[in-house]
């Protein structure tokens, strides 16, 4: 697979019982296949150690603000979003094969900013609640109901649906 930030070849990397490609040598990131990520996370999962040193070569450009494709679907363009409600980390994820690619040094960031996904979902509850509580609770007809579950899905590229309030949304 080709680097989607580079075009540099991906290189096939261990780390503890996963197989994840890395950007050896090229920009430094790194392509995790659906849901692998959740396990390199967290700072205590310490198979996560092992993928925050790739070799980048320095003189490597990258453009940011270029839209990807995904290395694993070919001409899918990948979706831009932020890891988290801190905002501190954009990833690329795949909308076919639900892939991520995180540039060098995301990882890092990413590990830590929770120290388990308990943390995270809390801190995505009290954003939403920060947000919408207040709207929501006003909520009263079927017709705003739906028109809140409208919104709610189109906020679903920030984070997953479970962090609204309440499993009727």
């Amino acid at each position: 697979m080709d680097c989607p930030a580079c075009g540099n070849q991906l290189r096939e990397m261990t780390a503890g019982d996963i197989a994840v490609d890395v950007c050896d040598g090229g920009c430094g990131g790194i392509w995790f296949d659906n849901y692998e990520l959740k396990k390199f996370d967290e700072p205590h999962e310490e198979a996560g150690l092992d993928l925050l040193d790739v070799e980048r070569n320095e003189s490597t450009a990258v453009d940011h603000s270029e839209r990807r494709k995904c290395p694993k679907c070919g001409d899918v363009v990948m979706m831009r979003h932020f890891f988290s409600v801190k905002r501190e980390v954009e990833l690329d994820e795949c909308p076919s094969c639900g892939g991520m690619w995180l540039d060098a040094g995301e990882l890092g960031k990413i590990r830590s900013l929770y120290g388990s996904e308990e943390e995270r979902r809390q801190a995505a509850k009290e954003y939403f609640d920060e947000v919408f509580a207040e709207k929501l609770d006003a909520v009263g007809s079927q017709t705003e109901k739906s028109a809140v579950g409208r919104v709610g899905n189109v906020l679903k590229f920030l984070s997953p649906s479970y962090y609204f309030r309440g499993s009727k949304w």
